[in-house]
C-alpha cells in the first residue's frame, strides 16, 4: 500500500525546507502533495505561494480544498517547512492546527523543520514531553519538551506514528531522509540518499 505524505505551504515558506521532502519522498515513491494553506482562518488565496526567498511554487493543491476530499486519516504524515513568516502564517491558521491534532491524535508522523517546531506544534501541545529540535534560538519559546542540538531528532510514539524536527535548511535533505526511513523502511532511506549523495 502505497505511502502518503502533504506538505503545507504558506506565503513565506522556506524554499529548500518544502521541496526537498517533496522531491525526495517522490523519488522513494511516497505520494506527495502540496497544499497551499491561506492566512488565519485558513481561506487560501489560490495554488501559487510564494516562498521567503520571493520564488513562487504552484502548490498541488489548497488546504481547503484537500480537506473537502480527503480523509487524513488515510495518510501518512504531515510536513511543515519552517522559514518566516511562513511558519507564522501556518500556525495562524486554524485549519493547519486542527488537521495537525487530528492526525498527530491518530498515530501519524507529524513533520516540521527550523521555526516550525517552536512556532506550530509548540502552542498546540504537541512538543509536550517529547524531543525535538528547531533553529537555534526557538527553543527558547519551547516548555515542556526536551531540546537537543541535533539535525534531525526523532520521536517515536509506540502506538504509531511521532514527531520528526529539524534544525534548519541545511538540514533539509537528512529530514527528508528520516521522515523517509520511518515511512518506508531505513534501506529506503538509505537508497535516496545514496542516490542524491548526501
Amino acid at each position: 500500500m502505497t505511502k502518503k505524505a502533504i506538505v503545507l505551504l504558506a506565503e513565506g515558506f522556506e524554499e529548500v525546507e518544502a521541496l526537498t521532502p517533496v522531491d525526495y519522498l517522490r523519488r522513494a515513491g511516497i505520494e506527495t502533495i502540496t497544499a497551499a494553506v491561506g492566512a488565519a482562518g485558513g481561506t487560501s488565496g489560490g495554488r501559487t505561494v510564494t516562498g521567503a526567498r520571493r520564488i513562487p511554487v504552484i502548490a498541488d493543491t489548497t488546504l481547503e480544498e484537500w480537506l473537502a476530499r480527503e480523509d487524513p486519516g488515510e495518510w501518512d504524515a504531515l510536513v511543515l517547512p519552517g522559514g518566516m513568516p511562513g511558519s507564522a502564517n501556518l500556525a495562524a491558521s486554524e485549519e493547519t492546527g486542527a488537521l495537525l491534532e487530528e492526525m498527530a491524535a491518530a498515530g501519524k508522523w507529524i513533520c516540521a523543520i527550523c521555526a516550525a517546531p517552536a512556532l506550530v506544534l509548540a502552542p498546540l501541545g504537541l512538543l509536550a514531553g517529547k524531543k525535538f529540535t528547531c533553529y537555534p534560538g526557538n527553543e527558547e519559546k519551547v516548555s515542556g519538551a526536551f531540546w537537543t542540538e541535533g539535525r534531525v531528532v526523532i520521536d517515536e510514539n509506540p502506538q504509531g506514528g511521532g514527531i520528526i524536527t529539524g534544525r534548519s535548511a541545511g538540514c533539509a535533505g537528512s529530514f527528508a531522509i528520516a521522515i523517509i526511513s520511518r515511512l518506508l523502511s531505513e534501506a529506503e532511506g538509505l537508497k535516496i540518499a545514496q542516490a542524491v549523495l548526501l
